[in-house]
């Protein structure tokens, strides 16, 4: 049954935060969100989002420079094509369209949730069937201060929402930095899993010296604590310690991932669907990483409910991700996007079970914080 598409369109949400997030290098008070939206010839709508945490620094693109190249080049690609054949229209655009993997991961999002509406089955069906009904996920916070820091868990915790958190690092003196963790981490011995996420602002001087008072004060996992090109660090720093390390700007694609495996350059992966461009790219590296024995996460870019509610139906149907998740953007939002809630519950979010992704957009809510 062929699913043309018929029309794509692209709109700019400025949605605030429940509180700043802070980032090795900014803070933001705000998440943008591009939101795609795919019509077929028959009147199904599937929508995608396209978002990068806080701006171009992380990958490169923007949620400007997504619009652009989505509306210019991917839209023309994609209208008159078959949503049921999302792999043959997602290799059109790799050939005439190179990089870019957070706008084709919108554009191809949208499409897979068309086809999925179309059959009214939920999204999980068309992408291999679910292996778990849902996820565990962590609760992100930023590089702030430690009090405030063990505030914010400590309300988590005593509500039961979250088991787990990460904070951010690198964006104040190393010593310093270690210091506010591992006050943190002392507040919350044998009350929470506590990890940390770098975004590769150390070098590996400064990781091998740090890193280890980190791993004594009992933290589960550290998240690229250099840059993702340096791989020979990675690798290092993975031997020496005991403590997981985890890639997630050092693996983007299944080769990167073959390479950090090869390597054994990190002990688990982080996969997010918006950094490897869409479902199929995604699902190759689990499979790699997976081949290789390396578990996987589930990362976040801090995505709306449309890009959350796509890593959860292509997580939930990969056997390698075993290392829960980080799901929390919609948690993060000051208000919601959607109609009826996400479903999070006891500490996880779990799988909807309507047609598509699951998920209705709240039409007022889209246009009060459209971007004009």
């Amino acid at each position: 049954m062929t699913v043309r598409i018929e029309s794509v369109e692209t709109l700019v949400l400025d949605v605030p935060l429940r509180r700043p997030h802070r980032f090795s290098v900014l803070t933001i008070d705000h998440q943008s969100l591009l939101l795609v939206r795919v019509r077929t010839a028959d009147g199904v709508v599937g929508t995608g989002e396209g978002v990068v945490p806080g701006g171009p620094w992380w990958g490169g693109e923007s949620i400007e420079t997504m619009a652009i190249v989505v509306d210019r080049y991917l839209a023309p690609l994609a209208v008159g094509g078959d949503a049921s054949r999302p792999a043959g229209l997602r290799a059109r655009m790799d050939r005439l369209v190179a990089g870019n993997p957070f706008a084709k991961a919108a554009v191809e999002t949208a499409i897979w949730d068309a086809w999925a509406r179309t059959r009214g089955v939920p999204l999980h069906e068309l992408l291999g069937g679910r292996v778990r009904d849902s996820l565990p996920v962590t609760w992100a916070l930023g590089a702030d201060e430690p009090d405030a820091v063990i505030d914010e868990i400590s309300a988590k915790l005593e509500a039961g929402d979250h088991r787990s958190f990460k904070l951010k690092m690198g964006a104040a003196d190393p010593a310093d930095d270690v210091a506010r963790v591992e006050k943190v981490a002392r507040s919350l011995s044998g009350r929470a899993s506590l990890r940390v996420d770098l975004n590769g602002a150390w070098d590996e001087v400064t990781a091998a010296r740090h890193l280890p008072r980190l791993e004594e004060a009992g933290l589960d996992l550290v998240e690229q604590p250099v840059p993702g090109h340096d791989l020979g660090a990675m690798e290092r720093l993975a031997a020496r310690l005991a403590v997981p390390v985890m890639a997630d700007e050092s693996v983007r694609t299944e080769h990167e991932a073959f390479e950090v495996a090869r390597r054994r350059a990190a002990d688990v992966v982080s996969l997010k669907v918006s950094k490897s461009g869409g479902f199929g790219v995604t699902a190759r590296v689990a499979a790699v990483a997976g081949a290789a024995g390396l578990p996987c996460h589930g990362g976040t870019s801090i995505e709306g409910p449309v890009g959350t509610l796509a890593g959860l139906h292509l997580f939930c149907s990969l056997p390698a991700v075993t290392w829960g998740s980080e799901l929390f953007g919609p948690l993060l939002l000051a208000e919601p996007l959607t109609g009826e809630p996400l479903d999070y519950r006891d500490g996880e979010l779990h799988l909807p079970s309507g047609p598509g992704l699951g998920v209705e957009l709240d039409e007022a809510a889209v246009h009060r914080f459209r971007r004009a």
